[in-house]
């Protein structure tokens, strides 16, 4: 495993542990993102749980390694989905989602290398 591997499953481990915790409390900026998308903010929680899985599991594949890749193939799916979601309600702030996203297929690619 090289560093720059370490260094981008932290970063995506500890993103996702923010979003998931945004997710639980239902924070502001995340209830207003939902809405303009139209996804109900009572599921917000739920959204929460695949991110946090996915934490536990990329923290997991420093020891079990296809563990953490399966972890970011499903955030791979989830923000694939998540911007689908966005575009799909014609709202354009795709910014977070993105990045999101481009985290997990980092965390793939460096896995590989």
């Amino acid at each position: 495993m090289g560093v720059v591997h370490l260094g981008v499953v932290l970063l995506a481990a500890a993103a996702n542990a923010f979003s998931a915790v945004a997710d639980f409390l239902r924070l502001e900026r995340i209830r207003v993102s939902m809405e303009r998308v139209g996804v109900p903010t009572r599921i917000l929680p739920l959204l929460g749980v695949p991110k946090a899985a996915a934490v536990v599991g990329l923290l997991v594949g420093f020891v079990v390694p296809w563990v953490g890749v399966a972890a970011a193939g499903g955030l791979v799916l989830f923000f694939v989905l998540a911007v689908a979601a966005h575009l799909r309600g014609r709202d354009r702030m795709i910014g977070l989602p993105v990045g999101f996203l481009a985290l997990a297929v980092a965390v793939l690619v460096t896995a590989a290398g």
